[in-house]
């Protein structure tokens, strides 16, 4: 004889317990998610990688214009992976909800609860009963799922694009041998671009009932937006934004999107800047600013503590404590701050047609604009050698500086002037004290 309890209210064995309008792709959603939430959870971490990794080779135009895409792909990334977590937790909440329902099928029991008559009125409005709860549930975490996927691919497809559309303008400008920001172009050829869209879709809402079918006008209207479908644009090249829009109302769905892409973006661009300034994070407002501060020691100076593929491209030496002969300064070479220096104090040497005289005038000019001082004082015979950073294989240029008359104690070595906005060099340049 059973003595559970609930075993009246079971169903018999075989029967179906799954709600008849389960959403039939849950299996599928679940399989996505589970596989999928492990390598969006990674990627975040790749792409700062590799962007760190590239951010020392760009100059200035590159730097800003990859710099926006690497904001938006890591924000897709991002809304991917919450969703599929979200997703996963959703799923989860609707298996137990079934599993429960095959346990109590009847429900939830009111009368069991104490609770009032005003407060249970209200609960079992809310509530409804078991089945309409399960459905809300199974909808919700498809919607999630695919709300979450719409928006990071839309990311994704637009970072893409993006970025082709970049390099395409800009080696377009070069071949013309026109000097203009491409990104700027870019801008506006896209905004050109869209503007008889936007036009098209006001006149074809506010007179397109009125237009006489088979017209010039209705035939135009026609054809402009099946040129801008086979772009991209369009509702019924993004089912899921039309299904979406249409149920729940256009205004509401965009409020939603602007929300969760400002959000996400705002989230990443916080993270870049807490990687960039790791006393951003926690409260250190009273410990002493190291900024222009002689106090101030960077593990970014030194070579046995820089973290070579986070840390920016700065000048730095073998060690805080210099046992040798000679002291070893390299000096990265950064697109983005010594070539428009370059191109701005050096211009004779660059427009040199003979290979090996423009490399030494070019070296001498980067000698002049990265000048070294030992403890207040110039250094003599101060040679650049064209090197290139061991851990990271970036240009560089390579000073061997005799310090063997140096006292014990300590030392600062200078290098500068500051020649970009690199926020760790101060006023007058970098300054890695050391020890002898």
């Amino acid at each position: 004889m059973s003595t559970d309890p609930n075993a009246s209210e079971r169903p018999a064995v075989g029967a179906a317990d799954m709600p008849a309008r389960t959403t039939p792709t849950w299996e599928v959603e679940l399989l996505i998610s589970g596989v999928a939430v492990f390598a969006m959870l990674q990627l975040p971490g790749w792409l700062d990688d590799a962007w760190f990794w590239l951010q020392p080779r760009l100059d200035a135009t590159w730097s800003e214009a990859l710099q926006l895409i690497y904001l938006y792909a890591k924000s897709a990334a991002v809304i991917l992976a919450v969703t599929f977590v979200l997703h996963l937790m959703l799923r989860a909440r609707w298996i137990a909800l079934v599993g429960m329902h095959s346990v109590y099928p009847a429900g939830v029991l009111w009368d069991r609860l104490k609770i009032g008559p005003i407060q249970r009125g209200l609960e079992q409005r809310l509530y409804g009963d078991n089945l309409a709860t399960i459905d809300k549930a199974d909808n919700r975490a498809t919607v999630v799922f695919a709300t979450g996927v719409m928006l990071g691919s839309l990311l994704l497809l637009f970072s893409l694009a993006v970025t082709i559309g970049f390099a395409l303008m800009a080696m377009l400008l070069h071949a013309l041998g026109i000097a203009a920001d491409p990104g700027k172009i870019l801008l506006i050829c896209s905004l050109l671009f869209t503007l008889p869209f936007a036009l098209a879709r006001q006149v074809d809402r506010m007179y397109g009932a009125r237009l006489r079918p088979g017209g010039v006008a209705q035939r135009a209207l026609s054809w402009l937006f099946h040129s801008y479908s086979l772009a991209g644009m369009g509702r019924g090249n993004n089912p899921t934004f039309a299904l979406l829009s249409s149920h729940g109302g256009e205004r509401r769905l965009f409020v939603l999107i602007f929300l969760v892409i400002a959000t996400a973006t705002i989230a990443v661009a916080w993270s870049y800047n807490v990687q960039n300034n790791p006393d951003k994070l926690g409260n250190y407002a009273l410990f002493p600013s190291s900024h222009g501060s002689e106090y101030a020691l960077d593990a970014a100076h030194y070579d046995d503590r820089r973290n070579p593929a986070r840390d920016n491209a700065v000048p730095y030496i073998q060690s805080m404590v210099v046992t040798g002969p000679y002291l070893q300064l390299i000096v990265p070479y950064q697109p983005e701050r010594d070539a428009a220096a370059l191109r701005r104090e050096c211009a004779a040497a660059l427009n040199l047609q003979d290979e090996p005289a423009r490399g030494a005038a070019t070296l001498a000019c980067l000698q002049r604009l990265h000048p070294v001082l030992l403890d207040g004082q110039a250094v003599h015979n101060l040679q650049y050698e064209l090197s290139s950073d061991t851990r990271t294989d970036r240009p560089a240029l390579l000073a061997m500086i005799d310090v063997r008359s140096l006292r014990a104690g300590r030392h600062a070595l200078s290098i500068g002037p500051r020649a970009g906005n690199d926020k760790r060099a101060n006023a007058d340049g970098y300054r890695i004290p050391f020890w002898r």
